[in-house]
């Protein structure tokens, strides 16, 4: 018998091979029902796919054979690994390389058949192939059908490879933004804190001092006040967005619609401006976002808004699949090659009427929809109003 030799790159080929994180694996259809079909097309009552580990063959699916593994050394994939084709055995009786293996005077592993399966890079990873316990040959036909259904099965192995790469990724990123939430927490946090005090001191400077301010004065105090504040916004937006995902945890409920449109009316409107919506209980909704949702687009649209009375009507439409809202407004309407950006971070439409905006509240707004599994999207007429469409599924 003779050994089969170990190729010049193994240390990388096998690395290689655990990287699919296949060995030890259990049985899996779509690698079974490869067997089946080799072994139908080929009339054997043995097909495998095999990976060569240190020591071992380790056989992914085995049809026709009680176990999962093999010594290496008494291997004939192991010889076929060496090949850039098919190795076919037609009597291993003969064969001086198997005559004497344990696999043929103790198992009648007469007839081999087996094709390298080898990765994109080049490597080869292990065989699919067929005993027999007869000599016997392979037409053209079934030659050709082991060789496709040898590239399946390296499909399966790099689709496999790719999820564990998109896996990890997933927890990395998940790790990492993690992180980010934290720091963002952490550096708003104790930024609000100064800026509040500059606030409190320019207040302080003005009350002390009224008569002695010059004109030039009050306007640096005015602008320190309005950086501040915008800063401030900045930070409040910053933490809203990191923290939307707490939103999502909150029980469904019923909601009164113009209820929850008149708590957000008292927070953020005028005397003189015009909030309306629909008057009707939603049943079974994340009350928490959806206050947030309404929140961020009414502040949004009474900020873009240079109409001395300012309308924003919410409607909601009960879908069969999902819930549906739509916010419209009078204000200055969005240009069109601003629309399809307005729900990026920090993504902002310039007014002449001297309102500020972070470019946080739509980004928000458009996270929170898509956790909740809906979508948002808006039109404009710019200088007549814009219409924000949303879905929340139910």
């Amino acid at each position: 018998m003779k050994i089969p030799q170990i190729p010049n790159n193994e240390q990388k080929r096998l690395k290689t091979v655990k990287s699919y994180n296949l060995l030890d694996s259990l049985p899996e259809s779509e690698y079974d029902d490869i067997t089946n079909l080799v072994a139908t097309i080929c009339d054997t009552p043995i097909a495998l796919i095999s990976l060569l580990d240190r020591d071992r063959n380790f056989f992914k699916s085995h049809l026709g054979i009680p176990f999962s593994e093999s010594p290496r050394d008494i291997s004939f994939c192991g010889h076929a690994i060496l090949e850039n084709d098919i190795l076919i055995i037609n009597d291993a009786r003969k064969d001086e390389r198997f005559m004497d293996n344990p696999l043929v005077l103790e198992m009648k592993a007469i007839f081999y058949a087996g094709v390298p399966l080898i990765n994109p890079k080049g490597l080869p990873l292990g065989t699919l192939c067929v005993f027999d316990h007869r000599p016997r040959e392979l037409d053209e036909k079934q030659i050709k059908a082991l060789k496709t259904l040898a590239k399946q099965v390296i499909q399966l192995f790099e689709l496999r490879r790719k999820n564990l790469i998109l896996n990890r990724t997933q927890k990395e990123l998940k790790t990492r933004n993690e992180q980010l939430k934290r720091f963002a927490s952490h550096v708003s946090h104790d930024l609000k804190s100064p800026l509040t005090n500059i606030i409190s001191l320019t207040d302080l400077i003005r009350s002390e001092n009224p008569e002695n301010l010059s004109d030039d004065t009050n306007q640096y105090l005015d602008y320190i006040e309005e950086s501040t504040t915008i800063l401030q916004q900045y930070i409040d937006g910053m933490l809203m967005h990191y923290k939307s995902d707490e939103l999502l945890k909150d029980k469904l409920q019923d909601v009164s619609l113009s209820e929850l449109v008149g708590n957000i009316k008292t927070l953020l409107t005028k005397e003189e401006d015009r909030l309306n919506s629909s008057d009707v209980i939603i049943k079974g909704i994340n009350k928490a976002a959806l206050t947030q949702i309404l929140f961020n687009l009414v502040d949004n649209a009474l900020k873009y808004n240079d109409k001395a009375i300012r309308e924003i009507t919410i409607e909601y439409e009960d879908l069969e699949d999902f819930h549906q809202f739509k916010v419209i407004d009078n204000g200055i309407g969005i240009p069109e090659n601003k629309l399809e950006h307005i729900f990026e971070i920090f993504e902002t439409v310039k007014s002449d009427f001297g309102k500020s905006s972070t470019g946080i509240g739509l980004s928000t707004v458009k996270n929170l929809v898509e956790k909740l599994h809906g979508n948002i999207s808006a039109e404009s007429t710019f200088g007549k109003g814009s219409t924000f469409i949303f879905t929340i599924e139910k």
